[in-house]
């Protein structure tokens, strides 16, 4: 089997091109919508050159070959067949779900991801997977997924995560060549925590993936997960009839003193909830995301004080915070923070 074979699977309805390979075992076939599928070796199997128009199989003209041989007459000719997708008994309500897959659940500190969605229901679904880009929404894929079947959605790393903190599917059901109830159509958004990425209990044992996987739901039982956003004031203002002013919602990571003063505490224990199987560089990689979480919020409240507590210990933290601040903030001012408040172990940066 190499790069360009064409391949079908043996276990599942589908098939493609062999687009490459990851480690030893597992294939990436390219489907007809050019998605890469990874798969089993063994459980895919190469197979000729097919026209899927007319369902028949033409032979690969060989190497000194000078004619490419007659097409078979129609009572001896093979025809690639593609079974209908079974529907089973219970699936008549929508069930659709997101899926997150670490690639080497043994190594969860180094893995990539692999993104799947996953249909649990005798509806074929069409989807798009979009993701927040600033105030507006980027398309990252859009297909068709077969009933009772999955479909892979991309690959990622722990980089791209914070650009995945709110992600949106919309889905649309129907049935082939059969009468059907129509469905109402489902647009749900959610809010992954990068936090679970770097958590081995995330991943559970589950009935769609041989390995342990973070799965959220989209619509399960024909009804859809819970919207990311609830507009409380807006809701507000219609029962009422008059406005209502807005109050933001502050993060747990941090809090608002009395005098407008946000206090962060970046230590490790305050921000995870364990810290097993994390390195050093994890850590403090994951501090300096929530000290720049925290930065991007209040960039331009121009006049608030922020104190970060990174603690005293070797000071790790606090120079990479300064670093950060010398390149990356310059127009902020900072200051160690009050000595009688956080000892030596904190520092005060304030928006210009």
């Amino acid at each position: 089997m190499k790069i360009g074979d064409k391949v079908r699977f043996l276990s599942e309805i589908g098939g493609g091109r062999v687009a490459g390979f990851q480690g030893k075992n597992i294939v990436l076939v390219e489907d007809e919508d050019g998605f890469e599928v990874p798969m089993a070796i063994s459980e895919v199997v190469v197979i000729g050159e097919e026209n899927y128009d007319t369902g028949h199989v033409i032979e690969v003209k060989k190497k000194g070959q000078q004619t490419a041989p007659q097409e078979m007459e129609p009572a001896d000719k093979p025809v690639a067949f593609k079974a209908k997708p079974e529907e089973r008994k219970g699936g008549e309500e929508l069930s659709v779900y997101l899926a997150f897959v670490p690639m080497d659940v043994k190594e969860l500190m180094q893995t990539r991801f692999e993104a799947y969605i996953v249909n649990d229901c005798n509806y074929y679904i069409r989807f798009n997977y979009l993701m927040a880009e600033g105030n507006g929404w980027r398309l990252r894929a859009t297909a068709e997924v077969e009933p009772n079947t999955k479909l892979f959605l991309e690959e990622f790393g722990r980089e791209d995560l914070n650009d995945m903190e709110r992600v949106a599917l919309q889905l649309m059901a129907y049935k082939r060549d059969k009468n059907f109830l129509l469905r109402p159509t489902v647009d749900v958004q959610l809010r992954i925590d990068p936090v679970k990425f770097y958590k081995l209990h995330t991943f559970q044992p589950n009935a769609y993936f041989e390995q342990p996987a973070l799965i959220y739901t989209i619509v399960e039982n024909g009804k859809a997960a819970r919207p990311l956003v609830v507009d409380a004031r807006q809701l507000k203002e219609e029962m009422y009839g008059h406005k209502i002013p807005v109050v933001h919602d502050k993060e747990k990571i941090y809090s608002v003193k009395e005098d407008g003063t946000v206090v962060v505490d970046l230590h490790a224990d305050t921000l995870l909830e364990t810290t097993n199987g994390m390195s050093a560089t994890d850590i403090l990689n994951y501090q300096l995301d929530t000290f720049r979480k925290v930065m991007k919020e209040y960039e331009k409240k121009k006049g608030t004080r922020i104190v970060f507590i990174h603690g005293k210990g070797e000071g790790v933290l606090r120079k990479a915070l300064v670093n950060e601040l010398q390149y990356r903030y310059k127009h902020f001012t900072y200051q160690d923070a009050s000595f009688q408040e956080y000892s030596y172990g904190a520092t005060q940066v304030t928006v210009r």
